[in-house]
């Protein structure tokens, strides 16, 4: 009895680890392809502040900087970015950076700012290391980059490869709109991280 009770043990918790594990993959690999779909999409890059709903809001769909690309990929899979950094933020104000001189949370900008994006994936531990290894870099993983001074960029490795087959491709909007690029290593990584619930 002691070991068919044993057996039936080991048995579920293969069974809920390869469920776990699967979840993981299905996110990923979602994110992947949501952030693939938005390069079908002709967004035109502008960072003018908007006034949007809440939850769920969105800039124009027309319109769109860097991090409205990492809002809308997370929000094809259902998770809303916008009310997630806003609700850590608001519980937590101190522990995001106050490069904006604001006094209090604001849900229309807080979560489209690359250093509170990268604040809120830290907080819930989704950083992963750094590195000039390509293949650390997993589809649906997010990556940021320094381009030069307090210039900051956001963008999500995708499961689509480099021509040389080296590294995958990045989805971003750079200036040019939501595009699919090889250009993981063209600035200076400053954060990379695989946030899923």
């Amino acid at each position: 009895m002691k070991h068919y009770i044993k057996k039936v043990f080991i048995t579920i918790a293969l069974i809920s680890f390869s469920f776990c594990y699967a979840q993981t993959e299905t996110t990923k690999t979602t994110l992947s392809n949501s952030a693939i779909e938005l390069t079908k999409q002709k967004v035109t890059y502008d960072p003018s502040y908007f006034s949007i709903g809440y939850p769920n809001g969105d800039v124009p769909s027309d319109k769109g900087v860097c991090t409205d690309v990492i809002i809308r990929a997370y929000r094809k899979i259902g998770i809303d970015l916008q009310k997630k950094v806003h609700e850590d933020m608001k519980a937590n104000f101190s522990s995001y950076p106050k490069l904006w001189g604001l006094k209090t949370t604001d849900k229309n900008i807080d979560h489209r700012r690359v250093p509170n994006l990268m604040t809120f994936f830290k907080r819930k531990g989704a950083s992963k290391p750094i590195t000039n290894n390509a293949k650390d870099y997993k589809p649906g993983d997010v990556v940021c980059w320094n381009l030069s001074g307090a210039i900051t960029h956001i963008g999500i490795v995708v499961d689509k490869k480099s021509t040389d087959g080296k590294q995958n491709l990045i989805v971003h909007n750079i200036g040019a709109g939501q595009v699919l690029q090889n250009c993981l290593f063209s600035f200076k990584i400053i954060g990379h991280y695989r946030y899923n619930e």
